[in-house]
């Protein structure tokens, strides 16, 4: 396993050692001893799978306010993905600073998303599989979306996004009042 650093603080690109022959390759996405000694201990208590059928589908940016606040550790199952993260952490020297990621099937990329990040994605190819784990279980009054052009983010799209009503109403970043907090370590 391979855990690349990024240019924002806690954001982590891990890349699993895949093991291949003639009948395709085995990968162990996640072993919490092996992240205990790469210093990632995120006790994960939900998975999370879902398939878009068309390319262009654009999901977030989401989060889930505190207490319910997740971490997520995000791949792609199948097709790819450009995987977007937002760091909305007051007092964080990245605060409002992007990230992304391409995540394919091929690739086997990971991206390890701390508590305190906007969390969206485009699917690149039609049904494409995004699948991850989460830190705390789902809560409906926690759920929360930041509109997705509202961040800078370069999608590299040439028209409009497939989206749902909640995401293409969703509040822009410029009047998100965060609930996250950036702790130094």
């Amino acid at each position: 396993m391979i855990v690349e650093e990024t240019s924002i603080p806690d954001l982590l690109v891990i890349v699993p050692a895949r093991h291949g022959d003639s009948r395709g390759f085995f990968s162990e996405s996640w072993n919490s001893r092996t992240m205990a000694e790469a210093g990632i201990d995120i006790p994960f208590v939900q998975d999370n799978h879902s398939m878009s059928e068309t390319a262009g589908t654009l999901r977030g940016l989401h989060f889930q306010s505190p207490p319910h606040a997740q971490a997520k550790l995000v791949r792609c199952g199948r097709g790819s993905l450009l995987d977007a993260v937002v760091d909305v952490r007051r007092g964080s020297p990245s605060f409002g600073k992007s990230h992304t990621e391409v995540l394919s099937y091929e690739n086997g990329r990971q991206l390890l998303v701390p508590e305190g990040f906007l969390h969206g994605f485009l699917t690149l190819e039609p049904m494409t599989e995004i699948v991850y784990k989460c830190s705390d279980f789902y809560n409906f009054e926690a759920d929360g979306a930041v509109h997705w052009e509202s961040c800078g983010i370069d999608w590299g799209l040439k028209s409009a996004p497939l989206q749902s009503p909640k995401d293409a109403k969703a509040q822009p970043l410029s009047e998100f009042d965060s609930p996250f907090e950036w702790v130094a370590k």
